[in-house]
């Protein structure tokens, strides 16, 4: 005879029930692995297909091997550029850039094709001494809700002219979820931004993730100070 104080025993799960477990374990490890290498696989391939039919064959190790060696391309593309990067610092190639700039100029169709990739490459790839300097919390779209932002620079120019503040203006990228890479720009008084302890790595998580991945907090719920104690 049982009584309402007696606890059921616990069931163990079925042996379906644990091949469905050790399968899904399975392909969260061996997902984020398995298209990361075929992602990298696919980038080697597209770029020796692109580069590999320019260079001339007697240079290619296949001839001698016999082997088709993925990868090639990719690594005489690297060279390719740094060479041209280490040439385009000189005074002969800035000056051969002025000259075939001043070309592009003048064909209408061209000059804007040119002007906006040059300015796309510039702002994704020339960015190396510039970065964001702060995470940073600020109010909005309106008072009492928050949105993690990023600290850009300093407002100069007219930009701050314009504005009616006496302190200074700061440049906040509010980026978009879950595609950091889009957002919006605002110009905000030093007063109203909250500057985070968080790097800019984990608050660009937390936008990622959409708020599931804390860096300094394990319960989201509670602030930092309270879930380490």
């Amino acid at each position: 005879m049982t009584t309402p104080f007696d606890q059921e025993p616990q069931r163990r799960p079925g042996l379906f029930a644990r091949l469905r477990s050790s399968f899904l374990t399975g392909i969260v490890v061996i997902a984020p692995v398995g298209l990361t290498i075929w992602l990298l696989w696919s980038v080697m391939g597209w770029v020796d297909s692109v580069v590999l039919p320019l260079v001339p064959s007697t240079i290619l190790p296949e001839k001698y091997i016999g082997i088709n060696l993925r990868g090639i391309g990719l690594i005489i593309f690297l060279l390719f550029t740094i060479v041209i990067g280490w040439i385009a610092k000189g005074i002969l190639g800035r000056s051969l850039i002025s000259f075939a700039e001043s070309l592009v100029q003048r064909m209408p169709v061209v000059r804007s094709i040119y002007s906006g990739i040059k300015q796309i490459s510039e702002t994704v790839f020339a960015q190396s001494e510039r970065s964001f300097e702060k995470a940073c919390i600020i109010q909005y779209p309106r008072p009492g809700i928050w949105a993690i932002g990023f600290v850009s620079t300093t407002a100069k120019g007219e930009v701050y002219a314009h504005t009616e503040t006496s302190g200074k203006l700061m440049s906040i990228f509010i980026p978009t979820t879950p595609n950091p890479t889009s957002g919006f720009l605002l110009f905000l008084p030093e007063e109203d931004v909250i500057e985070l302890e968080m790097s800019v790595e984990d608050a660009a998580k937390l936008v990622i993730s959409a708020g599931l991945v804390y860096p300094n907090s394990k319960d989201p719920s509670q602030p930092a100070e309270i879930a380490a104690d």
